[in-house]
């Protein structure tokens, strides 16, 4: 995450809140005007850090959004309920929170990504579908006779 900070720093971003350590805990970190040549970009931190992609419209935050190999959960923030739902559908992820946190997610409802986040789902019936094989058998007995 340090690494990823500095990186971002290094080529022009700027550090609103840099990463404290305390041992194996880390603050959180706020990164603005990250661009695609910074790492912070395109890589997972792993770590509390808010990485602040500026963009012009939906149009190139969707682009911005997909411009990713991963797609476990994402998040669209808007007044307008209608256009976030229109974002949101144009988004390439597993789960998509819509005014909301990306980790909000439910026992029940279906957990899992696409493109390099993932394989399948879990949680709730994507659970029972996921993780069985529907299989057929069957028996006959002596005696019957096809057709009947």
């Amino acid at each position: 995450m340090l690494e990823l900070t500095e990186d971002a720093a290094a080529h022009g971003a700027v550090v609103v809140v840099a990463p404290e350590f305390d041992g194996a805990i880390c603050s959180a970190a706020v990164v603005d005007h990250v661009t695609p040549k910074m790492k912070l970009y395109a890589e997972e931190s792993f770590g509390p850090v808010a990485a602040v992609i500026r963009v012009d419209g939906d149009d190139e935050a969707v682009r911005a959004a997909n411009d990713t190999e991963y797609g476990l959960s994402a998040a669209v923030f808007s007044q307008s309920v209608n256009r976030a739902i229109d974002v949101a559908m144009r988004v390439n992820s597993g789960m998509c929170h819509i005014n909301g946190p990306t980790v909000d997610d439910e026992a029940q409802m279906p957990f899992g990504g696409v493109k390099a986040s993932g394989f399948g789902r879990f949680g709730g019936r994507a659970a029972v579908a996921e993780f069985t094989d529907l299989r057929w058998i069957t028996i006959a007995t002596k005696g019957q006779h096809y057709p009947f």
